[in-house]
C-alpha cells in the first residue's frame, strides 16, 4: 500500500495508544500469575498479539475484551509448543529463556526481518546454562533442555530484551544471579521490566487482578514532534511519571528548537527516526551511539538517511554517529523498508514539506499503530491510497 500526502498542518486532540513494550511485560506475568487478571489494553497490534498468541500456545487462555485482554494463567505448559512470533524481537527475545526456564521443547517461527536479528550472545548464554538452540530452518529457532539456576553473564550493548527474558527465566528459575558486562543500552527497558515482575510480586508471581497499561510515549512522540513542525494538537494519555526511556522526547524536541545537539541514541533508538526528520527541519543534530539501530525492523541508519534524502533532507553516518543538517524538507518519495517508524516520521515530516510525500509500504505501521492513518486523516491530513 502506497500514499501520496499533500502538504497541510494537523489539528485536533489525541489520545496515545497504550504502550507496546509495557504491554509484552504484563501480558508476559499474567500468563505465569497465580490467578486471572483483567488487562486494559484499548488498542493492540501485530506485536502485541504475537505474545498473546505465544502465550496461548504455552497453555495460558488469553480473550480480548471490550477493554482489552482477560487472562487465565498456564496451568501446566506443553512438553512441546509452537510458537509464532511473527516478526516481534520482544516477544522471541523475551520468551526464549522463558521456554528455556519451563524446559519446553520450542520451535519459534520467526517472520521479516526477525531471523536476520541477532540473537548472540543470549544465545551462547543459554546453551552454556543447559539449553540446545538450533537453526531447523532459516525462519524457525527451537529451544531444547532446560535452564539451570546459578551465574548468568552477558553483554549489555546488544538488545536489552536478552537481558528482560534472562530477568523472566531468572524469576522461575530462583537462585539466580546476572552480570551485565559492558555498556547496558536502553536502561529504561531494563526498569520497565524489573516494575512488571515488581508488581506481580515476582517470583511469586501473584496477581493484582486489574491493570491498565499506560500510554505509548514511544508512538506519542510522533505527534509531540508534528507540534514542532507547527501543527496544533492536544495530546492526551502520557505519563510523566513514566519509565519509559521515549518519554525523554519532550527535552529532545526543546534542544532541536534551541541549537544543534549532539544526542545519545543509547536509551532512545524508537526516537531517531522521527527526530531526525525534526532535526532536518530545524537546525539538524548529531546522534552518537547509533550502532543498534543498525539491527531494527529494518536497518534503521540507512532507512533514516534514506527517509531523509527522501524528504529534501542530507544526512551522514560513520560507524556510531549519524549527522543530520538542518537543510529544510521539500517533499518527494520515502520507502518505509517495512518498517513503522520509518512510515510514520515520514507522515509528519510530510506536513513540515512544501511539496507531495509517497509513502511506499504504508502498511508497516500495523506493526505498532494499526490506526495511525485513520487517525492522521482525523487530524486534518490529506492523502490518496494506491494498492499494489
Amino acid at each position: 500500500m502506497d500514499i501520496t500526502i499533500k502538504p497541510g498542518l494537523l489539528k485536533g486532540e489525541i489520545t496515545v495508544i497504550p504502550s507496546k513494550s509495557q504491554a509484552h511485560r504484563l501480558l508476559i506475568c499474567a500468563a505465569l500469575a497465580d490467578k486471572p487478571t483483567q488487562l486494559v489494553c484499548s488498542e493492540t497490534n501485530r506485536d502485541i498479539e504475537a505474545t498473546a498468541d505465544c502465550l496461548r500456545a504455552l497453555g495460558a487462555e488469553i480473550t480480548r475484551t471490550d477493554s482489552g485482554y482477560s487472562i487465565f494463567p498456564t496451568k501446566a505448559a506443553p512438553e512441546k509448543a509452537t510458537l509464532n512470533c511473527g516478526e516481534s524481537g520482544s516477544t522471541l527475545r523475551f520468551l526464549l529463556p522463558i521456554a528455556g526456564a519451563l524446559g519446553l521443547d520450542a520451535t519459534f517461527q520467526l517472520e521479516g526481518r526477525l531471523p536476520q536479528r541477532p540473537l548472540s550472545p543470549l544465545w551462547e548464554e543459554m546453551e552454556r546454562m543447559g539449553c540446545r538452540l538450533s537453526r531447523p530452518t532459516e525462519t524457525t529457532v527451537r529451544c531444547e533442555g532446560k535452564l539451570k539456576s546459578g551465574e548468568y553473564v552477558i553483554d549489555g550493548g546488544i538488545s536489552s530484551q536478552f537481558i528482560t527474558g534472562l530477568l523472566f527465566a531468572h524469576a522461575l528459575l530462583g537462585e539466580c544471579s546476572l552480570t551485565v558486562t559492558g555498556k547496558l543500552e536502553s536502561q529504561p527497558y531494563v526498569d520497565m521490566t524489573a516494575e512488571a515482575l515488581r508488581i506481580f510480586d515476582a517470583p511469586r508471581f501473584h496477581t493484582p487482578g486489574h491493570l491498565t497499561v499506560e500510554g505509548d510515549w514511544s508512538n506519542g512522540a510522533f505527534w509531540l514532534a508534528a507540534n514542532s513542525l507547527g501543527c496544533e494538537l492536544s495530546v492526551h494519555g502520557l505519563n510523566t511519571d513514566s519509565l519509559q526511556g521515549d518519554r525523554a522526547v519532550i527535552s529532545i524536541l526543546r534542544q532541536l528548537d534551541a541549537g544543534t545537539p549532539v544526542i545519545s541514541a543509547g536509551d532512545i533508538p524508537d526516537l531517531v527516526p522521527i527526530l531526525a526528520v525534526c532535526a532536518a527541519a530545524k537546525g539538524g543534530c548529531v546522534f552518537t551511539d547509533i550502532r543498534r539501530l543498525r539491527l531494527k525492523e529494518s536497518d534503521r541508519v540507512a532507512s533514516v538517511m534514506a527517509m531523509l534524502e527522501g524528504l529534501g533532507g542530507k544526512a551522514e553516518a560513520d560507524e556510531n554517529t549519524l549527522t543530520v543538517y538542518g537543510t529544510g524538507l521539500c517533499g518527494g518519495t520515502v520507502n518505509s523498508m517495512n518498517d513503522h517508524r520509518i512510515a510514520m516520521a515520514a507522515a509528519i515530516g510530510a506536513t513540515a514539506c512544501k511539496e507531495t510525500v509517497t509513502i511506499l509500504g504504508a502498511e508497516a505501521v500495523s506493526k505498532s499503530y494499526p490506526r495511525f492513518w485513520e487517525e492522521y486523516i482525523r487530524l486534518g491530513g490529506n492523502y490518496e491510497l494506491y494498492l499494489r
